[in-house]
């Protein structure tokens, strides 16, 4: 459940960062789609900025975004009692749902070679959200398991059968 004052807290955040950077954007916060972990999210209001800035602000593989809403989850939640902390999820442009559709894709790829060869499947580096995210997507898989392996930033998300119950 969202709470009101996190999600007014956010969004002046966010909305003073993009004053601070020059690329001044409207914020909203909505509440997180149904496929999505529970989270705050902020929404930047897309029409406010020409496409450079869009295409900045998103970054070479979601890189600026995904730093945009790292620093907002720790900045936000610094000092802050920890019943009142929360996840902030930071979209533009539908990015965030375009980028889950191609993790689900990454998920069903890595599951079908996992069934198919019986051997580790390791996925290209993920940020940790991204490999969360596909953590819950295979979740609902019983006949696989999942795990992350190495360290930040090469820490990669392995895909393999379950053990079989004995």
């Amino acid at each position: 459940m969202m709470d009101t004052e996190r999600g007014k807290r956010g969004q002046q955040w966010l909305a003073e960062l993009l004053e601070l950077s020059g690329m001044a954007a409207p914020v909203s916060v909505q509440a997180s789609p149904a496929s999505w972990e529970d989270s705050c999210w902020l929404v930047i209001d897309h029409d406010a900025l020409a496409e450079d800035e869009i295409v900045s602000l998103i970054g070479p593989n979601g890189h600026v975004i995904d730093s945009i809403q790292y620093l907002a989850n720790t900045v936000l939640n610094l000092g802050v009692e920890q019943d009142q902390q929360g996840a902030f999820t930071i979209d533009l442009a539908g990015y965030r749902e375009q980028r889950y559709k191609e993790l689900l894709d990454i998920a069903n790829n890595a599951a079908t070679k996992a069934r198919e060869t019986g051997e580790e499947v390791e996925l290209k580096a993920l940020s940790a959200a991204e490999r969360r995210q596909v953590h819950t997507i295979l979740k609902e898989h019983a006949d696989l398991e999942t795990y992350s392996r190495g360290q930040q930033p090469d820490r990669r998300l392995v895909v393999k059968l379950a053990a079989p119950e004995s």
